[in-house]
């Protein structure tokens, strides 16, 4: 077993007065550097708590990290990636610097600080190999599933090719199944892992994205007493968001209902950043359009507490119809009611607490929030409705412990095995991303 290789670790006794022994894993994530993840934030905080000894392995974004920022003692081992841009060829050179590199780091935790299992994020599903090989030696490996990667690469591709369509779906398929428990991020993409990656039942457990409650700060007068009314998106900006059609609706807003007394603010960063502003310039929007750049943690608290509506602009594809979108979750943990195309896994998050447009028009989107800005009485019982789902459903504290559920099974602790000092579950964090 991947636990009886665990060595004696810092933090505990047993019962004989020997140090428990603390099993060391490690996660990788590639597409994010580990700080600007909120969910593995989460996840190393949920293992450090229940008194694993954790390491991340990730690219490097500006100063080189040691430790994850508001852990206890989570290593981050980071790697540079010169590789980046678009295109199928730029993508396969940094998807296989990714793998040399996750290699490269994972072999030298294996050997040299005996980390018995690992867990890997998606995308891109290239880590299949690794798999093979930790599971041929004993040691445990989760498939962490955070995207689809063939319908990600149909919506930012104007014209898929069939043969990387196939390409991806077979390496999806082989993360799946060569992995010793599938976690996936909502019920469609569980049922995916069991129809498209051919797993059993019992190794799939959906673990869903969002915030802790914890990390929501109590409401205070001073959210609920402003002159103006806000829609807020919080997120990514890339051209797989959509979030022009935001400022497209603001523009239709203004028509509707005059530039007084309202505003919409785009909190995050992204590479279509640049072209938004442009956007917001040309329509002579200024006045109405805010932008904030990326966010931490305790900003994005704040200014979602003092909003009125949230604003999901995801249009209808095979990859947003079954995504849970992490900002429509943070949305919902502030009590903030969403408007959003009517997609799946959306009406599966907000249920009741989202006003939901066919197709994402700016037309739709303006109307949309017209009437709602002006129905006190429906947007306090949306409010209800969304805090209500959170606290029962979609908080982190329920999504964590079936997150533990999974690592005791593949990495059983020891007795008398504990965490010894606290983390911190309310470190900063970035603002949240797109999907899942």
């Amino acid at each position: 077993m991947a636990a009886e290789r665990a060595q004696a670790d810092e933090g505990t006794e047993t019962s004989d007065h020997r140090p428990a022994r603390r099993p060391h894993v490690a996660i990788a994530v590639v597409n994010l550097p580990a700080e600007r993840d909120r969910r593995v934030i989460r996840e190393c905080l949920a293992l450090e708590g229940a008194g694993y000894r954790v390491t991340v392995i990730c690219p490097r974004e500006g100063r080189h990290l040691r430790h994850l920022p508001g852990s206890r003692d989570t290593a981050i081992r980071s790697f540079r990636q010169p590789f980046a841009g678009n295109g199928i060829l730029s993508f396969a050179a940094e998807f296989a610097w990714a793998f040399l590199c996750v290699a490269w780091h994972l072999g030298v935790l294996v050997v040299r600080h005996r980390v018995v299992a690992a867990q890997v994020c998606n995308p891109p599903d290239v880590f299949w190999p690794l798999a093979l090989a930790m599971r041929a030696t004993g040691r445990g490996w989760i498939f962490d599933h955070h995207d689809l990667s063939p319908e990600l690469y149909a919506c930012k591709t104007a014209v898929p090719r069939p043969a990387v369509t196939r390409l991806l779906t077979w390496f999806e398929r082989l993360s799946m199944r060569f992995a010793t428990e599938v976690v996936a991020t909502n019920e469609s993409y569980r049922q995916i892992a069991l129809t498209r990656g051919g797993c059993a039942p019992e190794r799939v457990t959906v673990v869903r994205n969002g915030p802790a409650a914890g990390e929501i700060a109590a409401p205070t007068e001073a959210d609920s007493r402003s002159d103006r009314k806000r829609v807020v998106y919080v997120g990514v900006i890339n051209e797989q968001d959509h979030v022009d059609r935001a400022v497209l609706a603001a523009d239709r807003l203004a028509a509707l209902r005059g530039r007084d007394g309202w505003e919409m603010v785009i909190a995050g960063d992204g590479e279509c950043l640049p072209a938004l502003r442009s956007l917001v310039d040309e329509r002579g929007l200024g006045d109405v359009v805010r932008f904030t750049g990326w966010l931490q943690g305790p900003e994005v608290d704040a200014l979602l507490r003092g909003g009125t509506l949230g604003i999901q602009p995801d249009i209808f594809s095979d990859m947003t119809n079954l995504s849970t979108m992490a900002k429509t979750v943070e949305y919902m943990a502030r009590g903030l009611p969403v408007v959003a195309v009517d997609l799946l896994e959306t009406r599966r998050t907000a249920g009741e607490a989202g006003r939901y447009v066919p197709t994402g028009s700016a037309d739709e989107f303006a109307k949309a929030l017209d009437e709602l800005l002006d129905d006190d009485s429906q947007l306090t019982r949306m409010r209800a409705v969304a805090r209500e789902r959170f606290t029962s459903m979609l908080a982190w504290e329920h999504q964590a412990a079936a997150y533990l559920r999974v690592w005791r099974r593949v990495v059983p602790l020891p007795d008398g095995t504990a965490s010894s000092r606290p983390t911190d579950p309310t470190a900063p964090a970035p603002a949240p991303g797109h999907a899942s």
